[in-house]
């Protein structure tokens, strides 16, 4: 092969790769925007009231806000909780729903993509919490 040929494919294999990752950028950028109103509007408050009744019939959860996330943890084992983060990683930004609860030295983890953050709205969070919730308040 010629070497104009191979420049030309190296160069062309730089300039796609370029433009993709400002595309994914850009995407993440607006995906980030979006969630942090599904937070402050949807996740945070629903969680909120969430751990309000938890706490009014007698469990014992707390709500924590840290950045990009909200997360509902158990004041009895604090690998028990619920989370959801915004991942970027993958082919498209999304919601994940995060799950951990501990049994003895075992952690169980699961991880559910809930969609754009843009597309959720608060029944299908609610659903996503009362699901995860089922383990930790069957005594």
């Amino acid at each position: 092969m010629e070497i104009s040929v191979i420049r030309k494919r190296v160069t062309e294999t730089i300039e796609r790769a370029k433009r993709g990752a400002a595309e994914r950028r850009a995407r993440a950028d607006e995906a980030g925007r979006a969630y942090s109103q599904f937070l402050d509007t949807i996740a945070v408050p629903l969680f909120r009231q969430v751990a309000n009744v938890l706490r009014a019939d007698g469990y014992l959860f707390t709500l924590f806000t840290p950045s990009g996330s909200v997360r509902l943890s158990s004041d009895r084992h604090a690998e028990d909780f619920i989370e959801v983060i915004l991942e970027t990683t993958g082919a498209g930004p999304q919601v994940v729903g995060h799950v951990s609860r501990s049994r003895g030295r075992r952690v169980d983890e699961i991880n559910r993509e809930l969609g754009d953050p843009a597309a959720i709205d608060e029944e299908d969070l609610l659903d996503f919490v009362l699901k995860a919730l089922e383990p930790f308040v069957e005594r």
